[in-house]
């Protein structure tokens, strides 16, 4: 290799440990958590009512069980990050900070709604709230979002792109052409794997020859840690670790986040695949907020007020699907706008 190439690309920082316990939450910080998590799970479960009711059509794929990834990475994030998600974005929508309602009345293909009603469940977009969607494409929020990350390095900014994928686009071709790119240019990069076992219906273990995903970036010198994703706590610090050593221009970092989706893949779908004393387990004895709460009441959190919280996300939550339900739908001239020809 020519010594000006091989100067451009010095060698990476020693990596951080990655915590065997994460750090404890403070009280405030637990009940942020349980509030953020809380009202995505409550949004979702909305969602599928109104799916159900005929309110919202196409596809839908919900977030409910693997809330603690988005508000755990949410929390290590800083501001000026960017994130880029899949189809089973509206987690991640509501954690970027956008108004629930027009978030609700883009499910529901109303003019209030993020992408004027014409984006669906999938694509919405919101360049204030640094979130560049929701792609129905398996895979594609990879490699564009090593291409945020490449603006980014470009400009020098500081930021980070968080790009979320699934178990199952992690065996897509494009997943590595970006890896290779990401690591080649050192851009700043967290990948986030949520692996929820599943991918559309079938097992990781039936469609993967290896199935700790964390280290499919080894062969492009791209290091990778799998985190507990039923735990906000280790989440945070997964991402606090990773982004810090990314942001320092050491490149690109993978996070494979074990989680569990309790519906089914999309509305669609009855997860005749899996048992349901499987999914009674991961209720019972895993759910992410469930463990907050726990703590929160350890720590002497009253009934009272954990009550107020959940009233406070029904308000907000209902009030989104009355505000979108109330909104007209786009004018049919909006049919040709926005469009590249």
């Amino acid at each position: 290799m020519p010594d000006h190439i091989r100067a451009a690309r010095p060698p990476a920082a020693p990596l951080p440990e990655q915590p065997v316990t994460p750090p404890a939450f403070s009280r405030e910080e637990d009940m942020a958590a349980y509030r953020d998590m809380l009202l995505i799970r409550r949004f979702e479960e909305k969602a599928g009512q109104l799916y159900g009711m005929g309110f919202i059509g196409g596809f839908c794929h919900l977030y409910i069980g693997q809330e603690a990834v988005v508000t755990g990475l949410t929390m290590a994030a800083l501001p000026g990050d960017q994130v880029i998600a899949t189809y089973r974005d509206h987690g991640q929508m509501l954690a970027s900070g956008m108004d629930a309602g027009r978030v609700m009345a883009e499910l529901m293909g109303r003019r209030s709604g993020y992408s004027k009603g014409k984006g669906g469940s999938m694509h919405m977009f919101s360049k204030e709230a640094g979130f560049f969607g929701g792609h129905g494409i398996v895979g594609a929020s990879v490699p564009l979002g090593a291409g945020l990350a490449f603006a980014n390095s470009y400009r020098g900014n500081g930021a980070v792109t968080w790009c979320y994928f699934g178990d199952g686009a992690a065996n897509q071709g494009q997943v590595y052409e970006a890896f290779n790119m990401a690591e080649l240019w050192r851009l700043p990069v967290v990948f986030v794997i949520e692996n929820n076992r599943y991918a559309m219906g079938t097992a990781i273990e039936r469609s993967s020859a290896t199935t700790n995903l964390s280290q499919r970036g080894q062969s492009f010198a791209i290091p990778g840690w799998q985190v507990d994703g039923m735990d906000v706590r280790a989440v945070r610090e997964a991402g606090r670790l990773a982004s810090a050593w990314t942001r320092a221009g050491n490149g690109p970092f993978i996070l494979e986040m074990m989680t569990y989706r309790y519906r089914g893949h999309s509305m669609s779908d009855p997860a005749k695949y899996r048992t349901k004393e499987e999914v009674a387990e991961m209720r019972e004895h895993h759910d992410a907020i469930t463990q907050v709460r726990v703590r929160l009441v350890e720590a002497g959190v009253g009934e009272d007020e954990l009550k107020a919280v959940d009233k406070e996300v029904r308000a907000i939550v209902n009030a989104a699907a009355a505000f979108a339900q109330d909104d007209p739908e786009p004018d049919p001239g909006e049919l040709t706008t926005d469009v590249l020809a």
